[in-house]
């Protein structure tokens, strides 16, 4: 069953989006790219997959529990998704649960991964399965897996969080337009929620998201970033 459950811990701030290239969407408020414009799902793969050590992880697993700060566009649930369906041992579970602020609306999302044929039949079940009301609850027979979006504020919404997880996507807007995302306050609270042996991956490698992450208690390391990009991190629980 996949189920997409949008919990509400504020009333979703509206969405100001600008598009370029045709399909990029860009954030008004925060002045930055929703993904990477070389190609942001084999960033994606690069960062968050590889950087979590996944699929491997998943091989032998009954469940695995995904956190993501900053659901966007949904292209990393939806790249996720398809490589899970590949990878992921019968009777394995799925849950997705992502932290945002802006929620997009079901025709935006359509639009910005709609050049990507490769989840295009991921794209299709989240795009006919949104919610137009944020507290709503919709399940669809479309396999193991399970979507939850938890609309406001990313420190409000992992403080309410009852998951543990076993890996996380932290995917905000760059640290230098969205601090608040990276602060330390936000990655303890990401560590206490992470079980023993949970990683995190990022695209983000600035000093000050470096040293958050290291005094929330993770083992971070640095890796080369994707497409020319210098590093990114990643990191465990040890």
């Amino acid at each position: 069953m996949t189920a997409i459950d949008l919990r509400q811990t504020q009333s979703p701030a509206a969405q100001s989006l600008e598009w370029h290239g045709g399909d990029m969407p860009y954030s008004v408020e925060f002045g930055d790219h929703f993904y990477c414009r070389t190609d942001g799902r084999l960033e994606c793969g690069h960062v968050f997959l590889a950087g979590n050590r996944l699929p491997g992880r998943w091989r032998g697993c009954g469940a695995f529990t995904i956190g993501e700060l900053g659901f966007g566009t949904g292209l990393n649930f939806c790249e996720t998704w398809r490589q899970w369906k590949q990878a992921s041992p019968n009777g394995g579970r799925l849950h997705f649960v992502s932290f945002e602020r802006f929620p997009m609306q079901a025709e935006e999302i359509a639009r910005a991964l709609s050049h990507w044929q490769e989840i295009d039949a991921e794209r299709q079940a989240l795009v006919a399965s949104w919610p137009h009301l944020p507290a709503s609850r919709i399940d669809f027979d479309l396999g193991k897996v399970r979507l939850t979006v938890v609309c406001g504020t990313a420190i409000d919404g992992v403080t309410a969080a009852a998951e543990r997880f076993d890996a996380w996507y932290l995917d905000g807007f760059a640290p230098s337009r969205n601090p608040d995302m990276w602060s330390e306050e936000l990655m303890r609270l990401v560590f206490e929620r992470t079980v023993p042996g949970g990683t995190f991956a990022t695209y983000a490698a600035a000093g000050f998201v470096r040293r958050n992450l290291t005094a929330a208690g993770f083992a971070v390391e640095r890796l080369p970033g994707f497409a020319g990009k210098r590093e990114m991190l990643r990191g465990d629980k040890v």
